[in-house]
């Protein structure tokens, strides 16, 4: 087997590479750039669409609309109005939440939203009424724009933006 070296590094926080060489030939050369760039909804709240496969009252599937800022949704609970009660939701694929646990009545969700290396709870009261359907968007009545935390103590003070 002859030479085989490899060299992995990043140039940026967004770009890293990985370059492997068997005896003076190119084998792979991989490259990842991102930049997470905020979405602003500044006049629309955060909307929950009930998925067409929801099917009152066994099964609900919600997708979350008009997420605006820096932000990823990692987690996601349900309760009826006025109960402490919460259940999980799964991430089912892509953004799309759902459970087989649904409780009766109308229904508020918590979300728990991360912004660069730190989360935070965003709870809205009153969501879906009791009488909700598939295929319909409403609206949550909470907004999200939080813009992500640098990551590094020196240029990062700790509170959302």
């Amino acid at each position: 087997m002859g030479n085989r070296s490899s060299s992995k590094g990043t140039v940026s926080p967004c770009l890293n590479f990985l370059v492997i060489d068997l005896n003076d030939q190119l084998l792979i050369l991989f490259s990842i750039a991102w930049n997470r760039v905020p979405c602003d909804y500044t006049k629309k709240n955060l909307g929950v669409r009930v998925e067409e496969m929801s099917q009152k009252p066994n099964y609900l599937a919600v997708k979350f609309l008009y997420q605006g800022g820096q932000t990823e949704i990692v987690g996601v609970d349900v309760a009826q109005v006025g109960s402490a009660n919460w259940n999980f939701m799964s991430r089912n694929y892509g953004a799309v939440w759902d459970t087989s646990r649904v409780p009766s009545g109308a229904l508020q969700f918590r979300v728990v939203v991360t912004s660069g290396y730190d989360g935070k709870w965003i709870w809205a009261k009153n969501v879906l009424p009791a009488d909700w359907k598939a295929g319909v968007i409403y609206d949550s009545g909470v907004q999200i724009s939080e813009i992500a935390q640098e990551g590094c103590s020196p240029c990062d003070d700790g509170t959302w933006k």
